[in-house]
Protein backbone atom coordinates (compact mmCIF):
# COMPACT_ATOMS: atom_id res chain seq x y z
CA UNK A 1 0.00 0.00 0.00
CA UNK A 2 3.05 2.73 0.40
CA UNK A 3 4.42 2.06 -2.50
CA UNK A 4 0.62 2.83 -4.42
CA UNK A 5 0.92 6.07 -2.48
CA UNK A 6 4.60 7.05 -3.56
CA UNK A 7 3.53 5.68 -7.43
CA UNK A 8 0.58 7.67 -7.56
CA UNK A 9 2.49 10.76 -5.55
CA UNK A 10 5.22 10.43 -8.70
CA UNK A 11 2.91 10.59 -10.93
CA UNK A 12 1.19 13.19 -10.12
CA UNK A 13 3.96 15.11 -9.95
CA UNK A 14 5.30 14.05 -13.37
CA UNK A 15 1.68 15.20 -14.86
CA UNK A 16 2.01 18.24 -13.56
CA UNK A 17 5.74 18.98 -14.57
CA UNK A 18 4.11 18.21 -18.11
CA UNK A 19 1.19 20.47 -18.14
CA UNK A 20 3.62 23.06 -17.04
CA UNK A 21 6.74 22.28 -19.26
CA UNK A 22 4.59 21.41 -22.25
CA UNK A 23 3.32 25.48 -23.15
CA UNK A 24 7.17 26.02 -22.27
CA UNK A 25 8.30 23.94 -25.03
CA UNK A 26 5.46 25.23 -27.38
CA UNK A 27 6.69 28.61 -26.55
CA UNK A 28 10.57 27.87 -27.66
CA UNK A 29 9.72 26.44 -30.76
CA UNK A 30 7.23 28.76 -31.81
CA UNK A 31 10.12 31.73 -30.96
CA UNK A 32 12.38 30.16 -33.15
CA UNK A 33 10.12 29.83 -35.55
CA UNK A 34 9.53 33.69 -35.56
CA UNK A 35 13.15 34.18 -35.79
CA UNK A 36 12.83 32.04 -38.90
CA UNK A 37 10.20 33.61 -40.32
CA UNK A 38 11.39 37.20 -40.41
CA UNK A 39 15.27 36.19 -41.21
CA UNK A 40 13.69 34.56 -43.95
CA UNK A 41 11.97 37.88 -45.29
CA UNK A 42 14.54 39.81 -44.57
CA UNK A 43 17.13 38.07 -46.28
CA UNK A 44 17.42 37.26 -50.42
CA UNK A 45 16.58 33.63 -49.32
CA UNK A 46 14.11 33.42 -52.59
CA UNK A 47 11.10 33.08 -49.55
CA UNK A 48 8.26 35.12 -51.63
CA UNK A 49 8.24 39.03 -49.51
CA UNK A 50 4.53 39.87 -48.27
CA UNK A 51 3.16 42.61 -49.00
CA UNK A 52 1.84 44.26 -45.72
CA UNK A 53 2.04 43.81 -42.21
CA UNK A 54 -1.24 42.36 -42.26
CA UNK A 55 -0.36 39.61 -44.47
CA UNK A 56 2.74 38.77 -41.99
CA UNK A 57 0.50 39.35 -39.18
CA UNK A 58 -1.63 35.97 -40.79
CA UNK A 59 0.82 34.36 -41.24
CA UNK A 60 2.44 34.31 -38.23
CA UNK A 61 -1.32 33.48 -36.77
CA UNK A 62 -1.04 30.25 -38.85
CA UNK A 63 1.73 29.50 -37.97
CA UNK A 64 0.52 29.45 -33.99
CA UNK A 65 -2.45 27.34 -35.15
CA UNK A 66 -0.10 24.60 -35.64
CA UNK A 67 1.35 25.08 -32.42
CA UNK A 68 -2.58 24.86 -30.94
CA UNK A 69 -1.95 28.96 -29.76
CA UNK A 70 -5.11 30.71 -30.58
CA UNK A 71 -3.96 34.43 -30.95
CA UNK A 72 -5.84 37.20 -31.84
CA UNK A 73 -4.40 39.96 -34.53
CA UNK A 74 -4.41 42.42 -31.62
CA UNK A 75 -1.83 40.12 -30.63
CA UNK A 76 0.68 39.76 -33.17
CA UNK A 77 2.84 43.29 -33.28
CA UNK A 78 4.63 43.73 -36.92
CA UNK A 79 7.08 46.40 -38.04
CA UNK A 80 9.17 46.46 -40.61
CA UNK A 81 12.21 49.11 -41.68
CA UNK A 82 13.75 49.56 -44.95
CA UNK A 83 12.43 49.27 -48.48
CA UNK A 84 12.35 46.05 -50.94
CA UNK A 85 14.66 43.43 -50.35
CA UNK A 86 16.23 44.98 -48.00
CA UNK A 87 13.45 45.92 -45.46
CA UNK A 88 14.02 44.08 -41.99
CA UNK A 89 11.23 42.70 -40.05
CA UNK A 90 10.10 42.41 -36.62
CA UNK A 91 7.73 40.15 -34.94
CA UNK A 92 6.38 40.09 -31.19
CA UNK A 93 3.41 37.89 -30.14
CA UNK A 94 1.84 38.03 -26.51
CA UNK A 95 -0.31 35.70 -25.70
CA UNK A 96 -1.55 33.37 -22.24
CA UNK A 97 -1.92 29.56 -21.84
CA UNK A 98 -4.50 28.55 -18.88
CA UNK A 99 -2.31 25.52 -16.98
CA UNK A 100 -5.22 23.73 -14.93
CA UNK A 101 -3.34 21.98 -12.11
CA UNK A 102 -6.33 20.38 -9.99
CA UNK A 103 -5.65 22.19 -6.74
CA UNK A 104 -3.85 25.34 -8.46
CA UNK A 105 -5.39 26.82 -11.81
CA UNK A 106 -3.18 29.71 -13.39
CA UNK A 107 -1.98 31.09 -16.65
CA UNK A 108 1.54 31.45 -17.90
CA UNK A 109 2.46 34.50 -19.75
CA UNK A 110 4.82 34.53 -23.21
CA UNK A 111 6.00 37.13 -25.50
CA UNK A 112 8.15 35.39 -27.88
CA UNK A 113 9.55 37.86 -30.51
CA UNK A 114 11.97 37.49 -33.94
CA UNK A 115 14.47 39.28 -31.87
CA UNK A 116 14.91 37.10 -28.66
CA UNK A 117 13.54 39.93 -26.34
CA UNK A 118 11.61 42.90 -26.81
CA UNK A 119 11.59 45.95 -29.01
Amino acid sequence: MKYAFWIAIVVALAMAVWKIAEPEITNIVFQDELRDSAAQLGWRTGVASVNSDEDLRNIVIRKAEKHDIRLDPKQVMVRHSGIGEYTVWYIAVDYMVHVDLLAYPFNLNFHPTSKGGKF
